[in-house]
Protein backbone atom coordinates (compact mmCIF):
# COMPACT_ATOMS: atom_id res chain seq x y z
CA UNK A 1 0.00 0.00 0.00
CA UNK A 2 1.78 3.60 -0.89
CA UNK A 3 0.99 6.48 1.45
CA UNK A 4 0.81 9.90 0.26
CA UNK A 5 1.28 13.14 2.86
CA UNK A 6 1.43 16.47 2.28
CA UNK A 7 0.28 19.88 3.21
CA UNK A 8 -1.96 21.85 1.50
CA UNK A 9 -1.48 25.45 2.06
CA UNK A 10 -4.46 27.95 1.50
CA UNK A 11 -2.60 31.22 0.74
CA UNK A 12 -5.35 33.17 0.50
CA UNK A 13 -5.43 34.56 3.88
CA UNK A 14 -1.68 35.27 4.33
CA UNK A 15 -1.56 37.33 1.26
CA UNK A 16 -4.32 39.44 1.55
CA UNK A 17 -2.81 40.05 5.22
CA UNK A 18 -0.01 41.45 3.15
CA UNK A 19 -2.19 43.56 0.67
CA UNK A 20 -3.66 45.40 3.11
CA UNK A 21 -0.08 45.74 5.27
CA UNK A 22 0.95 47.44 1.78
CA UNK A 23 -1.87 49.44 1.40
CA UNK A 24 -1.84 50.72 4.26
CA UNK A 25 1.40 51.98 4.11
CA UNK A 26 0.83 53.27 0.79
CA UNK A 27 -2.17 55.01 2.38
CA UNK A 28 -0.26 56.64 5.16
CA UNK A 29 2.63 57.67 2.49
CA UNK A 30 -0.38 59.72 1.02
CA UNK A 31 -1.43 60.96 4.24
CA UNK A 32 2.13 61.87 4.72
CA UNK A 33 2.68 64.21 2.21
CA UNK A 34 -0.29 65.96 2.98
CA UNK A 35 1.50 66.46 6.08
CA UNK A 36 5.07 67.77 4.33
CA UNK A 37 3.09 69.80 2.41
CA UNK A 38 1.32 71.91 4.68
CA UNK A 39 3.89 75.03 4.70
CA UNK A 40 3.92 74.64 0.87
CA UNK A 41 2.33 77.69 -1.11
CA UNK A 42 -0.62 76.51 -3.15
CA UNK A 43 -0.01 72.73 -2.30
CA UNK A 44 -3.18 70.59 -2.85
CA UNK A 45 -4.27 67.92 -0.48
CA UNK A 46 -4.76 64.38 -1.72
CA UNK A 47 -7.36 61.53 -0.67
CA UNK A 48 -6.87 57.89 -1.47
CA UNK A 49 -8.96 56.50 -2.90
CA UNK A 50 -9.63 52.73 -3.11
CA UNK A 51 -11.03 50.45 -5.80
CA UNK A 52 -13.60 47.70 -5.59
CA UNK A 53 -11.85 44.34 -5.13
CA UNK A 54 -8.78 45.57 -3.11
CA UNK A 55 -8.10 42.54 -0.88
CA UNK A 56 -7.58 40.77 -4.07
CA UNK A 57 -5.26 43.51 -6.69
CA UNK A 58 -3.70 44.97 -3.33
CA UNK A 59 -1.93 48.24 -4.33
CA UNK A 60 -3.07 48.52 -7.58
CA UNK A 61 -6.61 49.45 -6.37
CA UNK A 62 -5.04 51.98 -4.37
CA UNK A 63 -4.84 55.95 -6.50
CA UNK A 64 -5.32 59.46 -5.35
CA UNK A 65 -7.33 62.28 -6.01
CA UNK A 66 -6.40 66.25 -5.29
CA UNK A 67 -8.61 67.83 -3.31
CA UNK A 68 -9.26 71.55 -5.48
CA UNK A 69 -10.57 73.38 -2.79
CA UNK A 70 -9.18 77.15 -2.06
CA UNK A 71 -6.65 77.00 0.94
CA UNK A 72 -5.72 79.86 3.48
CA UNK A 73 -5.18 83.33 2.01
CA UNK A 74 -3.10 84.98 3.49
CA UNK A 75 -2.20 89.01 3.15
CA UNK A 76 1.26 89.92 2.31
CA UNK A 77 1.14 93.54 0.41
CA UNK A 78 3.87 92.42 -2.06
CA UNK A 79 2.55 93.58 -5.46
CA UNK A 80 3.50 90.65 -7.40
CA UNK A 81 1.96 88.31 -5.01
CA UNK A 82 -1.18 86.82 -6.75
CA UNK A 83 -3.38 84.08 -4.66
CA UNK A 84 -7.07 82.74 -6.30
CA UNK A 85 -10.14 82.61 -4.53
CA UNK A 86 -11.55 80.34 -6.44
CA UNK A 87 -10.90 77.22 -7.78
CA UNK A 88 -8.58 77.38 -10.82
CA UNK A 89 -5.10 77.35 -11.68
CA UNK A 90 -2.14 79.96 -13.50
CA UNK A 91 -0.29 78.52 -16.26
CA UNK A 92 3.36 78.77 -16.48
CA UNK A 93 5.54 77.73 -18.84
CA UNK A 94 8.35 75.21 -18.34
CA UNK A 95 12.13 75.59 -19.99
CA UNK A 96 11.12 72.14 -21.78
CA UNK A 97 8.17 73.82 -23.43
CA UNK A 98 5.57 72.16 -21.49
CA UNK A 99 3.12 73.93 -19.26
CA UNK A 100 2.07 73.33 -15.70
CA UNK A 101 -0.02 73.92 -13.61
CA UNK A 102 0.48 75.92 -10.09
CA UNK A 103 -1.43 77.84 -7.74
CA UNK A 104 1.66 79.00 -6.51
CA UNK A 105 1.37 83.18 -7.05
CA UNK A 106 4.78 83.98 -5.59
CA UNK A 107 5.61 86.03 -8.72
CA UNK A 108 8.49 87.89 -10.02
CA UNK A 109 10.06 89.94 -13.14
CA UNK A 110 13.47 90.02 -14.65
CA UNK A 111 15.11 92.57 -16.43
CA UNK A 112 13.55 91.72 -19.49
CA UNK A 113 10.26 92.20 -18.08
CA UNK A 114 8.91 88.80 -17.76
CA UNK A 115 6.88 87.95 -15.26
CA UNK A 116 7.84 84.73 -14.15
CA UNK A 117 7.55 82.17 -10.63
CA UNK A 118 10.22 81.51 -7.90
CA UNK A 119 12.10 78.32 -10.40
CA UNK A 120 11.75 80.87 -13.56
CA UNK A 121 8.72 79.31 -15.26
CA UNK A 122 7.02 81.73 -17.48
CA UNK A 123 3.72 82.97 -16.26
CA UNK A 124 1.27 82.40 -19.24
CA UNK A 125 -1.83 85.28 -20.46
CA UNK A 126 -5.28 84.40 -20.42
CA UNK A 127 -4.08 83.83 -24.67
CA UNK A 128 -1.32 81.42 -24.05
CA UNK A 129 1.26 83.45 -24.34
CA UNK A 130 4.18 84.77 -21.85
CA UNK A 131 3.23 88.09 -19.70
CA UNK A 132 6.24 90.70 -20.75
CA UNK A 133 5.59 93.76 -18.83
CA UNK A 134 6.13 97.02 -21.24
CA UNK A 135 9.10 98.09 -19.51
CA UNK A 136 10.54 97.58 -15.80
CA UNK A 137 9.29 100.23 -13.15
CA UNK A 138 11.38 101.85 -10.24
CA UNK A 139 9.03 100.33 -7.89
CA UNK A 140 7.12 97.22 -7.82
CA UNK A 141 4.13 99.03 -6.07
CA UNK A 142 3.56 100.62 -10.22
CA UNK A 143 2.67 97.21 -11.14
CA UNK A 144 -1.49 96.82 -10.62
CA UNK A 145 -3.37 93.55 -10.94
CA UNK A 146 -7.17 93.57 -11.06
CA UNK A 147 -9.13 91.08 -9.86
CA UNK A 148 -9.79 89.76 -13.72
CA UNK A 149 -5.97 89.37 -13.39
CA UNK A 150 -5.56 92.27 -16.41
CA UNK A 151 -1.84 93.43 -15.22
CA UNK A 152 -0.77 97.24 -15.55
CA UNK A 153 2.28 99.25 -15.46
CA UNK A 154 1.98 103.00 -13.99
CA UNK A 155 3.76 105.43 -16.44
CA UNK A 156 4.93 108.28 -14.84
CA UNK A 157 5.15 110.75 -18.08
CA UNK A 158 2.07 109.40 -19.29
CA UNK A 159 0.08 109.61 -15.60
CA UNK A 160 -1.63 106.46 -16.38
CA UNK A 161 -1.33 102.69 -16.93
CA UNK A 162 -0.28 101.02 -19.73
CA UNK A 163 -1.72 97.96 -20.11
CA UNK A 164 0.51 94.36 -20.03
CA UNK A 165 -1.56 91.80 -20.58
CA UNK A 166 -4.34 88.75 -18.18
CA UNK A 167 -2.72 86.71 -16.42
CA UNK A 168 -4.79 83.27 -17.31
CA UNK A 169 -6.81 81.51 -14.56
CA UNK A 170 -7.35 78.02 -16.08
CA UNK A 171 -9.05 74.31 -15.03
CA UNK A 172 -7.57 71.56 -14.49
CA UNK A 173 -8.24 70.23 -17.78
CA UNK A 174 -7.14 73.48 -19.16
CA UNK A 175 -10.39 75.29 -19.70
CA UNK A 176 -10.18 78.94 -18.99
CA UNK A 177 -11.75 80.07 -15.86
CA UNK A 178 -13.61 83.56 -16.24
CA UNK A 179 -14.09 84.89 -12.71
CA UNK A 180 -13.01 87.91 -10.95
CA UNK A 181 -11.12 86.04 -8.48
CA UNK A 182 -7.60 87.24 -9.27
CA UNK A 183 -6.05 88.84 -5.67
CA UNK A 184 -3.06 90.98 -5.81
CA UNK A 185 -0.91 91.18 -2.49
CA UNK A 186 -2.19 87.68 -0.70
CA UNK A 187 -0.31 84.31 -1.18
CA UNK A 188 -2.87 81.23 -0.46
CA UNK A 189 -1.23 78.49 2.22
CA UNK A 190 -2.26 75.04 1.48
CA UNK A 191 -5.61 73.55 1.85
CA UNK A 192 -3.86 71.06 4.77
CA UNK A 193 -5.80 70.26 8.20
CA UNK A 194 -2.88 68.53 9.81
CA UNK A 195 -5.44 67.46 12.72
CA UNK A 196 -7.35 65.98 10.04
CA UNK A 197 -4.60 64.26 8.36
CA UNK A 198 -3.11 62.96 11.79
CA UNK A 199 -6.21 61.40 12.33
CA UNK A 200 -6.23 59.80 9.32
CA UNK A 201 -3.02 58.06 9.91
CA UNK A 202 -3.67 56.60 12.98
CA UNK A 203 -6.62 54.96 11.60
CA UNK A 204 -4.43 53.72 9.43
CA UNK A 205 -1.82 52.92 11.85
CA UNK A 206 -4.46 50.55 14.35
CA UNK A 207 -5.44 49.12 10.23
CA UNK A 208 -1.88 47.84 9.66
CA UNK A 209 -1.06 46.71 13.13
CA UNK A 210 -4.38 44.44 12.62
CA UNK A 211 -3.13 43.35 9.44
CA UNK A 212 0.11 42.54 11.30
CA UNK A 213 -0.77 40.71 13.82
CA UNK A 214 -3.44 38.48 11.71
CA UNK A 215 -0.51 37.89 9.04
CA UNK A 216 1.49 36.93 12.05
CA UNK A 217 -1.43 34.61 13.77
CA UNK A 218 -1.55 32.87 10.54
CA UNK A 219 2.28 32.33 10.35
CA UNK A 220 2.30 30.55 13.03
CA UNK A 221 -0.39 28.26 12.39
CA UNK A 222 1.71 27.33 9.21
CA UNK A 223 4.83 26.97 11.06
CA UNK A 224 3.57 24.95 13.57
CA UNK A 225 1.70 22.84 11.01
CA UNK A 226 4.89 22.44 8.86
CA UNK A 227 6.87 21.46 12.42
CA UNK A 228 4.45 18.75 12.76
CA UNK A 229 4.09 17.14 9.64
CA UNK A 230 7.83 17.08 9.44
CA UNK A 231 8.43 15.05 12.65
CA UNK A 232 5.42 12.18 11.63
Amino acid sequence: MNLAAGIRLDANGIAQSINAMQMDMDIMGIFGENIVGFDKIGYQRKDAVISSFAEYLGTHALSHSVDDMVGRLVMTDRPLDVALSEKGYFQVLNNDGSIELTRDGRFKINKKGELLTQTDQKVLSSGGCPIILPYVPETLDKIKIGLDGKISVFDDEKRGLINAGHIGVFSSDGAMVAQNCVKQGFIESSNVSLEKEYIEVSNYKRSFEANRQMFRLQNSKLSTAISRLGQV
